[in-house]
């Protein structure tokens, strides 16, 4: 896959044609296989290869390079974050979550084949995710290392610990470190772990690794607080999900704790972070950088 970006080619340019190449090959990671059922495979698809940014798998293959590595062969690993984090779309949209009824412009899964299977198809994701990284990535010390980063990225002490606090803290007073933890593991974890899993890709030392973990978590948390603002700022057209919800839910977010202007301006103070945990890749990391600014432009 040719990816690669071309001379001051803008970042969101540079992420919707990788997001286009991408897409054909995780199609590919996603086809049937024996005596996997039709249905199954068919709600899979429907969330997983829905349009979308493909952020994570981008982080992936643009940290492998930056680091030496080849962009080709974090593939694999590209399409098991995303299938981790189609997963949680699907979860996170169900009635016993966010009851959710539109994610990227389309109905969500369990509106369209159910309940039941919208939470079959999320968990099958999860587990293909791992069958991705333990039969496709060849060295396996380098696989051992990415199921490892993912599954913390995951579990308890990530994005389902982090779901776990979101449903908690419904209704509840709006405190800043309740959340604070649900940006840092709901969502900022997993994409510090796609960025890291990139450098694990690439054969990253252990300062390369710091420094991308630390641009992955601001870059994180940034997008989340962006992601708050949009909720309350734009319009379903614009975002492709439902708006508006969190207040209704009583949600804990940025824009109920500290207000607008104060969640954009952390939001900018993060990506600020994101930007400066690159200084020693130099003008490499250039793209890397711009993203950060993007991700907090589309909400601020």
């Amino acid at each position: 896959m040719k990816s690669e970006p071309t001379f001051a080619e803008p970042v969101s340019a540079a992420v919707k044609r990788f997001a286009e190449a991408f897409d054909q090959r995780f199609s590919k990671f996603l086809e049937a296989v024996k005596d996997a059922p039709e249905s199954l495979v068919e709600a899979m698809r429907y969330s997983a290869l829905a349009p979308g940014k493909r952020l994570r798998p981008y982080l992936v293959t643009e940290c492998c390079r930056l680091v030496g590595g080849e962009a080709e062969a974090a593939l694999p690993v590209a399409a098991a974050i995303e299938c981790v984090h189609a997963f949680s779309l699907i979860h996170d949209d169900l009635p016993a979550m966010d009851d959710a009824d539109l994610r990227r412009g389309r109905p969500t899964n369990h509106v369209k084949f159910g309940e039941a299977m919208a939470v079959l198809a999320g968990d099958a994701l999860l587990a293909v995710a791992f069958e991705l990284l333990t039969t496709r990535v060849e060295d396996s010390g380098r696989a051992v290392a990415l199921v490892h980063e993912l599954s913390q990225a995951t579990g308890w002490q990530g994005i389902i610990g982090g779901q776990v606090a979101d449903v908690e803290g419904e209704g509840q007073p709006v405190e800043k470190p309740r959340v604070d933890y649900i940006h840092r593991y709901k969502t900022a974890r997993l994409l510090q772990a796609a960025c890291r899993m990139g450098g694990i890709s690439g054969g990253a030392g252990a300062q390369q690794m710091e420094c991308l973990g630390r641009y992955g978590l601001h870059l994180g948390l940034a997008f989340q607080i962006a992601d708050d603002l949009l909720d309350v700022t734009a319009s379903a057209r614009q975002t492709g999900k439902n708006v508006g919800k969190d207040a209704g839910a009583g949600k804990q977010t940025y824009p109920a704790c500290v207000g607008i202007e104060e969640s954009r301006r952390t939001a900018r103070r993060h990506a600020d972070e994101a930007s400066t945990a690159l200084k020693d890749f130099g003008g490499d990391a250039r793209a890397l950088r711009e993203l950060a600014t993007y991700v907090v432009e589309r909400g601020c």
